[in-house]
């Protein structure tokens, strides 16, 4: 426990205060991505998305999305930026990808809650009908993220490659989650296919959980989202263990 709080005090400063701007920039990114996508459905003339306005849905999806990628690009790099600790044995690589998820949980959960909070100061209705299930699509997209940066960073150093080809990845998955085209108007079998990514489960249920029945989509399945997030995780937790002693000498 004193060595989790060592490191995540470590990844806090590092993350929040890195440079004079380092927190702003955490809330600046997303903004910069809402405003961009809702300029382009303002100029297709695009208020609503599946009885949902087009602001907020596309915030709230970019949102939960960031939560699942933002982690998994953390949890990638966590070795490299822990390697000091590595000196002292009570640090295993676990402990520095776990530290550093954590911090990206936490970051994340405010990040959202400020930005819902702005477009509730704009006249947005976005106080959750769900705050249970929006609570486990949060969760759910974070242990996906965990579990997808804990392979990678195992990959990276198995072949040095194969980290650049899965931190690429995460781009098209930025299309195919749900993010800027609404899942319910996708026709079949596309949409079947889609809805095999888990991601595309963990955003839809998020945006579910805010505006309930007013937003019209496909079924999603938290227990889909969770399976794959145990599976990813526990291989994860496998991949560090079977090679410990490898990750902390490269």
């Amino acid at each position: 426990m004193i060595v989790w709080k060592a490191i995540f005090l470590k990844d806090c400063l590092s993350r929040f205060f890195g440079s004079r701007a380092a927190w702003v920039w955490l809330i600046v990114e997303p903004s910069i991505h809402i405003i961009f996508i809702a300029a382009i459905y303002s100029i297709v003339r695009s208020r609503t998305v599946q009885g949902v306005e087009v602001q907020p849905w596309l915030a709230m999806g970019m949102m939960a999305f960031f939560v699942f990628r933002r982690t998994a690009v953390q949890v990638l790099h966590s070795i490299d930026c822990s390697k000091p600790f590595f000196a002292f044995r009570e640090v295993r690589p676990f402990d520095a990808a776990l530290c550093r998820g954590w911090v990206e949980a936490f970051a994340m959960f405010f990040i959202s809650l400020i930005i819902m909070a702005a477009f509730q100061a704009a006249g947005f209705e976005m106080f959750p009908d769900d705050l249970i299930l929006c609570i486990l699509a949060f969760f759910g997209l974070w242990f996906l993220g965990f579990g997808y940066g804990l392979i990678s960073s195992v990959s990276m150093r198995l072949v040095p490659d194969s980290g650049f080809i899965l931190q690429l990845l995460l781009m098209p998955m930025y299309i195919i989650s749900g993010i800027m085209m609404p899942v319910g108007i996708i026709p079949e079998p596309y949409q079947g296919l889609m809805m095999i990514n888990p991601a595309v489960h963990g955003v839809e249920a998020f945006r579910i959980g805010i505006w309930g029945e007013l937003y019209h989509t496909v079924d999603v399945s938290m227990a889909y989202l969770y399976a794959w997030d145990l599976v990813l995780v526990v291989i994860g937790m496998a991949l560090y263990q079977a090679l410990e002693t490898r990750l902390v000498r490269q």
